[in-house]
């Protein structure tokens, strides 16, 4: 055997363990040239798609390289879309369908999910989030859960994670052991979470025992801190919750991928590459790299710190030859459950129904609706989380404009209130004098600046109609008040339907 024998077997099996993303709607050579070298997982962001035509095009171009290849996405539907970035989604998201409770409708829509990834080539989704959001503030997760309660969240996740992989495409149950109790995005700092076990045991983790009852085969650390397993690593990174807690005491046999590991949470205070090594020692199988570090020199940095890791004695050669086995393991069976089911590219308006199914409708002058004028909306807009795309659009302007000819709109953000003072007046009131006028928030409740606006808004024009897209908050003020439980495109257009009287 040569000297550089070793090292390039090294290489492989670092390879293996991890899941990068790339830039460009085709596959670029050094990524080709990697699934050939050993890489087992892709990931597909929304700068990866055009149309499904094209994503299944890539999929087959990357599969030629290595036919059990495993091709992942983050698609949980609702507010965080891939596959519909640039339209927004015709699904409703988690919390919207915890609303309608429904588990036949859940399992429907996941089911209406993995049916287009399935046909657009892809093999692993990164959903559903199992977390419990029993923090109202938390910043990240949101109408990305289910809902505030574990018995609602695992009943949904279940159902979730059957329809998914019965349309063929392998769900991921996340973010272990839970990111619902936070008030910190992970995406720029790391979050504690400091409950006892006791009551972690009663909150946080029955939705994961109910995701991995249902058959989920790959479970998605949280960059979390939790006290009461581990004071100083954050799940990603710790075996206690990772080995202990999630393979022992839960019994999990499957695949552990990190959240993406470039997130502030961990490489803050480790590095990226640092980071990368902590997680496989910690018990992670797959490393999730590329939402924001998606080129070659991320590759081989991580490839290089893995294998460094293993030479040097820091990582030992069985753990990454372990995680590498659940990989391939995993790679097997998401093969085989993709060829079981017939891919199918027709689609159906399972989401718009949903999303209808979902809008609740209350406040004290109900009888202003329909509206029969064309109306002013007004759009207050809060800085979305990083899981978010920019460039996903949402709202109830435009889809009630196409209902409505003539309805005006304008879109206001928290810098431009903060600078100019008398904006509101300006884009919201005078336009809306003689008309009726509708406003449109996303989590009022926690963001002071726009819960203040909407009030100022709602004591000049005591029969404004306000739509909430977020969550729902305790009171809000207003004649109508619209909750649609998630801003994706199926929930503004069922919120638009609602303002005209067009309910289907």
């Amino acid at each position: 055997m040569s000297s550089h024998q070793p090292n390039k077997e090294l290489r492989r099996l670092a390879l293996s363990v991890l899941q990068p993303g790339f830039v460009g709607t085709e596959a670029p050579d050094w990524l080709l040239r990697s699934i050939g070298d050993g890489l087992s997982s892709v990931v597909l962001f929304a700068r990866n798609i055009a149309n499904p035509e094209q994503v299944a095009r890539l999929s087959a171009q990357l599969r030629a390289e290595n036919h059990e290849l495993i091709i992942a996405i983050d698609e949980e539907a609702g507010d965080v879309t891939r596959i519909e970035a640039w339209t927004g989604s015709t699904r409703p998201g988690n919390y919207a369908l915890g609303a309608v409770d429904d588990v036949e409708l859940t399992e429907s829509v996941a089911r209406d999910i993995g049916r287009e990834l399935h046909a657009a080539g892809v093999s692993l989704d990164y959903a559903p989030s199992a977390d419990v959001n029993s923090n109202p503030r938390n910043p990240v997760i949101g109408v990305r859960s289910f809902g505030a309660t574990p018995e609602l969240v695992s009943r949904h996740a279940a159902a979730w994670i059957r329809g998914l992989q019965a349309g063929g495409v392998a769900a991921c149950a996340k973010h272990f052991p839970g990111h619902g109790d936070t008030a910190v995005d992970s995406h720029h700092g790391l979050p504690s979470y400091d409950a006892s076990l006791e009551e972690i045991a009663a909150q946080a983790l029955p939705p994961f025992r109910a995701a991995l009852e249902a058959g989920v085969r790959v479970v998605m650390s949280g960059h979390v801190l939790v006290p009461a397993y581990d004071r100083e690593l954050p799940g990603t990174l710790s075996r206690r919750i990772l080995h202990d807690l999630l393979r022992v005491e839960l019994g999990f046999d499957g695949l552990v991928v990190t959240d993406g590991i470039e997130m502030g949470a961990v490489t803050d205070r480790y590095g990226i590459d640092g980071a990368t090594v902590k997680a496989i020692i910690g018990g992670a199988d797959a490393v999730c790299v590329g939402g924001e570090s998606a080129e070659e020199k991320t590759v081989d940095l991580l490839s290089g710190a893995l294998v460094e890791a293993v030479t040097s004695g820091v990582l030992t050669e069985e753990r990454l030859a372990d995680a590498v086995e659940r990989v391939h393991a995993f790679a097997r069976w998401s093969t085989g459950l993709g060829a079981a089911v017939p891919a199918n590219r027709i689609s159906n308006d399972i989401g718009f129904v949903a999303a209808r199914r979902a809008v609740e409708l209350s406040g004290p002058k109900p009888e202003i609706l329909p509206l029969t004028v064309p109306a002013h909306v007004v759009e207050l807009v809060p800085t979305s989380n990083l899981a978010i795309g920019k460039e996903t659009p949402w709202g109830v302007a435009v889809p009630l404009r196409e209902r409505l000819p003539g309805t005006t709109f304008a879109r206001v953000h928290h810098t431009q209130l903060e600078s100019e003072p008398g904006l509101l007046e300006q884009l919201a009131l005078t336009p809306a004098v003689g008309r009726p006028l509708v406003v449109v928030v996303r989590d009022a409740s926690r963001h002071e600046w726009m819960s203040g606006a909407l009030g100022q808004l709602v004591r000049a024009r005591p029969d404004a109609i306000v739509v909430e897209m977020g969550l729902a908050g305790t009171s809000t003020p207003g004649a109508v008040h619209i909750v649609t439980h998630g801003a994706t495109t199926a929930s503004g257009v069922a919120a638009a339907e609602v303002l005209v009287g067009a309910r289907p």
